[in-house]
């Protein structure tokens, strides 16, 4: 067999990459716009449709983070077809303060994205780094409301909660970099305090259509996740990486291959591939996070481990690569309500921070919004 597998997802009909990011605006190198971007990913890898998950708040490297992610990612959605995509909430200051979130609480945010045509929502607020600067907890009044009513409308809500143990104690530089340790308890909650609001908003809100990305970073503690499933009946995860879960996964193969097959309805594929588009690890990703669900065969994998593959059946195939996200989120992606969408432009315009990217969506809305 070759380094790839000559025909992308073989046993899968219709593959749904359901994590993806639009990180830049365009290529420095070469200028490209995002408007069409991630279109060659979706050939090479033969996906049917993809799945853009904003990222408006947090970290501004490598990109801004600022409500202009929002508007690229409803740009993406109306310029092609088969994307879906979740939209985020902005705040126009750090901490969120509700006080100069007049206009904007984050209940008026999800009316306002869901009126655009979002397809769900997604939140990074979990994410030690972004709640560190939010400082809002979880499971606290101030998402509640929200909350509330995406439980009432069955909203799909794709939620970054935690991340790896080890960035709690690492001192890795790269990881320093990104801003991705937690060590200094004056500044980061621990894992155990994100855990337990997570699980705190679920007995308040048991039927939230809610994805736990990453696994919930509980693949050395799967046991919580099967706890989990047998209390919220709409709980999902996506099992896009961190290479740590795979590695995980191949330690406890047996049983593993026991709980995707028990709880085939409940998982979701995703990459984490952006646009720029890395092209070449995008075509890795799916091609090795598919041979390891399909295959039996060991395989060089993350971090050059080499993992045996847990040869899932073909039925559980089906549903973590495609139809459990379709039954989520419908057959078809939700039409944009191009009023609605330049309506929030002119609102919230004045918080894009690229001055450059402001223009570049004004000639946007000029070709797409009339």
């Amino acid at each position: 067999m070759g380094k790839y597998l000559d025909v992308p997802f073989p046993k899968v009909k219709n593959v749904f990459d359901g994590h993806i990011h639009m990180h830049r605006w365009r290529l420095e190198q070469t200028g490209e716009k995002f408007i069409h971007g991630l279109e060659e990913y979706r050939r090479a890898c033969g996906l049917k449709y993809i799945a853009l998950a904003s990222l408006p708040s947090g970290n501004p490297i490598p990109a801004p983070r600022d409500v202009s992610n929002n508007i690229m990612c409803a740009f993406y959605k109306l310029a092609n077809e088969n994307t879906f995509a979740y939209g985020g909430f902005i705040y126009p200051s750090y901490p969120a303060c509700e006080s100069e979130m007049e206009g904007m609480s984050i209940e008026e945010q999800l009316d306002e994205l869901i009126e655009i045509g979002f397809d769900g929502i997604k939140m990074l607020e979990g994410k030690p780094n972004l709640y560190a600067k939010v400082k809002k907890p979880l499971d606290g009044d101030f998402f509640e409301g929200a909350l509330a009513k995406m439980e009432r409308e069955g909203t799909y809500l794709l939620m970054h909660a935690v991340d790896p143990e080890l960035f709690w104690t690492t001192t890795d530089e790269e990881l320093v970099k990104k801003g991705w340790t937690y060590g200094d308890s004056t500044k980061y909650p621990s894992s155990e305090e994100i855990y337990e609001q997570v699980e705190n908003l679920l007995e308040k809100h048991p039927k939230l259509n809610l994805c736990l990305a990453h696994f919930f970073f509980c693949s050395e503690k799967p046991e919580k996740l099967e706890r989990m499933f047998e209390k919220y009946e709409n709980l999902s995860i996506d099992i896009t990486p961190g290479g740590e879960m795979y590695i995980s996964f191949a330690k406890r193969r047996e049983y593993f291959k026991a709980f995707f097959e028990k709880y085939q309805d409940r998982i979701i594929f995703g990459t984490d591939m952006d646009f720029t588009p890395h092209l070449e690890s995008g075509i890795w990703l799916c091609d090795r996070v598919y041979r390891f669900l399909a295959t039996s065969e060991e395989l060089s994998s993350f971090d050059d481990h080499m993992l045996a593959g847990l040869s899932l059946s073909g039925e559980a195939l089906q549903k973590i690569f495609s139809d459990n996200l379709l039954g989520k989120l419908g057959t078809r992606p939700k039409e944009t309500n191009k009023v609605a969408l330049k309506r929030y432009i002119e609102k919230y315009k004045h918080l894009i921070t690229d001055k450059e990217l402001s223009r570049y969506i004004d000639t946007l809305s000029e070709e797409y919004l009339k």
